[in-house]
């Protein structure tokens, strides 16, 4: 059975990651509506565009042309309007050494970002992955709705 209603924006520039993220969203146990925007540009038009209307999370691209991962996440986080979305970094990244990944998250973490997620390399993984994250914030929206 399907519960809750969740507004996804995803950003991300690698098509085929946009239809293996729609995929995995299909197969949940969660009612949601998807938009998925290519670029940070294009992300930061639409969230501006939409302020009154914004989604209940965004699953943000860490590698992205025109503005990046980072660059998005700190204008989100600094602009009154949009500062309380929350943003799940989304990344293919691996790490260059033992601290590389860990100084990442440590960084998106201190900007504002809610949670990191590297890119599954499986689709079950994917699902799994989502559905956690997706579970977590269906509670926190239940519980703001009290």
């Amino acid at each position: 059975m399907k519960t809750g209603n969740i507004r996804i924006l995803l950003a991300d520039d690698d098509k085929d990651d946009r239809f293996l993220f729609r995929e995995a969203l299909s197969e949940l146990p969660f009612h949601t509506q998807l938009e998925t925007v290519h670029d940070g540009e294009q992300l930061m038009n639409y969230l501006h565009e939409n302020q009154g209307h914004l989604p209940d999370v965004l699953f943000l691209d860490l590698n992205m042309p025109k503005k990046n991962g980072f660059e998005c996440l700190t204008e989100i986080k600094t602009t009154d309007g949009l500062m309380e979305l929350p943003v799940v970094m989304f990344s293919t990244s691996y790490p260059r050494d033992a601290h590389y990944e860990s100084d990442i998250i440590k960084t998106l973490r201190s900007i504002g970002a809610n949670e990191y997620l590297r890119k599954p390399s499986g689709f079950a993984e994917l699902k799994q992955a989502i559905h956690s994250i997706l579970s977590k914030l269906e509670e926190s929206i239940t519980d703001k709705a009290k």
